[in-house]
């Protein structure tokens, strides 16, 4: 019951997605955009996603409020780089650990720490869990701890969000790997 409704929800957004590309809600959109929903799904399937935790909705919000303030402050802050007179900032790349079981969480917790302005994911080592970011302003050893401050943070709020040790449970497609 739950696959066939992942399935008519993926069908509705695709459809929803191709209205919103046409601009327009017409009956004639809705039934190309089945159409098109329809060979995407059958046609081109993607890989399931193994679903290893359990979402807490509490943890989710504060996760979302976090990054929502560093979203602010961290444009606050490279825009202040930006105008402020001197030399430009040094900008390093910096190695970091995250300790995600799950690989759909690993790479939430990638897409949020890219959101961040300042600082982009260069690469994922995923069988160690590292990450290598490269990140602005790196002259003192305040931005250094700031950075990995926020990426602790991060981390401790997926782990509260999708991957407590009392919810955990490893998909058996992680066996057959």
């Amino acid at each position: 019951m739950r696959q066939w409704l992942l399935r008519v929800w993926v069908l509705c957004w695709l459809i929803l997605v191709w209205m919103l590309l046409w601009g327009s809600v017409s009956a004639a959109n809705a039934l190309s955009g089945l159409a098109v929903a329809l060979v995407i799904t059958v046609l081109l399937p993607l890989p399931p996603v193994p679903i290893e935790g359990k979402l807490h909705p509490l943890s989710l919000l504060r996760l979302t409020v976090q990054v929502a303030y560093y979203l602010v402050l961290s444009s606050v802050q490279v825009a202040w780089l930006a105008i402020k007179p001197g030399p430009p900032p040094r900008t390093a790349v910096l190695r970091a650990h995250l300790a995600l079981k799950s690989d759909l969480v690993l790479a939430l917790a990638v897409n949020v720490i890219n959101l961040i302005p300042g600082s982009i994911v260069l690469e994922i080592d995923q069988t160690r869990r590292m990450v290598y970011v490269h990140v602005i302003d790196v002259g003192s050893d305040r931005s250094v701890n700031r950075f990995y401050h926020q990426i602790g943070e991060v981390e401790r709020l997926m782990i509260a969000s999708f991957e407590r040790e009392s919810d955990w449970k490893a998909s058996p497609e992680r066996d057959r790997a």
